[in-house]
């Protein structure tokens, strides 16, 4: 009974290790790459996928006002072009992010 465990252990252990052999020698489906590791698709992608097109990497804001591509939560103030906007709630209507700019006077 123990000689059988420690095969099956052995057999767990070196399988890994057989088949990387197995595919660097050029028997495995390694394409147009060259049996380069692991890899059986290679996909090419973007580069906006690794930098998020510019973007913060910040998650977006479930309640907030959006200002040259800034948030701002409910009770922000800030002035543009020497006006004072204020993020209130929009009384007018009902949803998950109903925030607003208002002009404060």
């Amino acid at each position: 009974m123990k000689v059988h465990l420690a095969m099956l252990l052995l057999c767990a252990i070196s399988a890994p290790s057989l088949a990387e052999r197995y595919i660097s020698n050029g028997h495995g489906d390694s394409g147009q790459y060259g049996g380069g590791g692991n890899a059986d698709v290679v996909v090419d992608m973007p580069p906006e996928v690794w930098t998020q097109g510019g973007r913060d990497s910040a998650p977006a804001c479930q309640r907030c006002c959006t200002f040259e591509n800034r948030s701002y939560t409910e009770g922000a103030v800030l002035k543009s072009e020497g006006v004072l906007l204020q993020c209130v709630r929009d009384e007018k209507s009902l949803g998950t992010n109903n925030l607003i700019w208002r002009i404060v006077k």
